[in-house]
């Protein structure tokens, strides 16, 4: 049977550590007990880890032997503010899917509510990161960045930078991955509305390339979900 899977908070010398909720859950909510095993992510190895110590909100683990971990692409997400749950949504999937790096952009168009509340909850998108990516057995979550405001996030690595746009009617997202040897890439979402025509012509001014997933407008949150499960496919490929 698969075991499950945890990213540790502390490691120290052929030992690991869960902490705070994150090990509350797994002894209030799942019963773990002194000699259950689990797969331990540390510093990004997987391990195989013992239970050998519960005390109040910490359980330590023995490590043992690592285990074969596969390889993903690198995949920055720069995702514009929207509603709360839908944004958090997409957080959880495209963390599911294998998204390395995420950056909360205030485009033109966030609500200026959603923009001044959105540091505050910086520290609970990491924390469903972290949870979504023990989920689905990845050996780390993604980065999750403060928010920023468009102009700072375009310097992001990568050959390959792409901003989805509703107006482009020519080059679709699969076609630009066409003949690419290289495994990273950028992918900009927009937010409730699109980006402006201000914003397209700075992406383009930056060197990044418009492109489109399709005939049918789709919510931010089904975008970045279906953006990144494209990209990482072909990515991996």
């Amino acid at each position: 049977m698969t075991r499950r899977r945890w990213i540790a908070d502390e490691v120290s010398e052929g030992r690991a550590a869960l902490i705070g909720h994150h090990a509350d859950h797994l002894v209030r909510v799942l019963r773990a007990r002194v000699g259950q095993e689990f797969d331990i992510v540390a510093d990004a190895v997987v391990r195989r880890g013992r239970i050998v110590r519960i005390s109040e909100n910490r359980v330590e683990f023995e490590l043992g032997e690592a285990t074969p971990a596969a390889e993903m692409a690198d995949l920055t997400l720069l995702l514009s503010i929207f509603k709360f749950d839908r944004f958090e949504w997409a957080i959880e999937k495209c963390t599911e899917l294998g998204v390395k790096k995420i950056i909360p952009v205030i485009a033109r168009r966030t609500d200026a509510h959603l923009a001044s509340a959105s540091a505050k909850r910086v520290e609970r998108w990491r924390r469903m990161a972290v949870q979504s990516a023990e989920q689905s057995r990845r050996t780390a979550p993604p980065e999750i960045l403060e928010p920023m405001k468009l102009q700072e996030a375009l310097n992001v690595p990568g050959k390959l930078r792409i901003v989805l746009s509703e107006s482009e009617q020519q080059t679709r997202l699969r076609d630009l991955f066409a003949g690419r040897e290289d495994a990273e890439a950028a992918l900009a979402i927009g937010p409730e509305g699109g980006w402006t025509e201000d914003e397209l012509q700075l992406f383009a001014r930056e060197g990044w390339t418009s492109a489109s997933l399709g005939a049918t407008i789709l919510r931010a949150e089904t975008a970045a979900m279906a953006a990144t499960a494209l990209a990482l496919s072909l990515l991996n490929d």
